[in-house]
């Protein structure tokens, strides 16, 4: 019984210590100014995030003859899911990491929600979205200013044939409320 109590502290206290790591933030909303909206990243581990933003995003838009001709500004429901790959780095360079100031690779989802347009003289109404993976950097100052930019490839689906088209996003804000937790060493 004993050795069962101790296994079950020992898988705990595992569990624990990666659900509150030494470096990410544990919770930060943030304002968009260049992506109008909301955003809110999560720690869910040492160096792992959720981040998920609720606005306006520039995207392409998959049912114009030309993709990357033209892109539109649309309400969108994005989420990654960040792995931040050089906090340590930046710590032995006397670099902050506030703010989960770091370099990132992750899945990334996206859901659109056009309104009715025209596309060759065709009106178009319906939700179209994007998988993929992105790689990228975020930064964050002690004024509050914030801005990440990734970049990578993704599939988009909707009502059209599924392609993969390159990914690419930009935000720009401040961050509104932080709840930090062991920053740093």
């Amino acid at each position: 019984m004993h050795i069962r109590i101790s296994v079950a502290l020992f898988l705990f206290s595992l569990i624990a210590n990666a659900q509150f790591g030494k470096n990410c933030e544990l919770r930060q909303f943030k304002i968009n100014v260049f992506n109008p909206g909301l955003e809110y990243e999560m720690a869910l581990g040492t160096n792992t995030t959720l981040d998920v933003k609720v606005g306006l995003q520039v995207a392409l838009d998959p049912l114009v003859s030309n993709v990357y001709e033209e892109v539109g500004f649309f309400p969108a429901i994005a989420g990654q899911y960040r792995y931040y790959y050089n906090f340590e780095k930046r710590q032995r360079n006397r670099k902050q990491i506030y703010g989960n100031s770091a370099n990132y690779v992750a899945p990334a989802i996206a859901v659109f929600l056009p309104e009715t347009r025209t596309i060759n003289n065709q009106r178009v109404k319906g939700a179209f979205g994007y998988a993929g993976l992105v790689t990228g950097l975020q930064r964050s100052y002690n004024s509050g200013i914030n801005f990440s930019i990734d970049v990578g490839a993704a599939y988009y689906t909707g009502q059209f044939d599924g392609e993969i088209y390159p990914v690419a996003n930009l935000s720009i804000g401040w961050i509104i409320s932080e709840k930090r937790w062991c920053v740093g060493k």
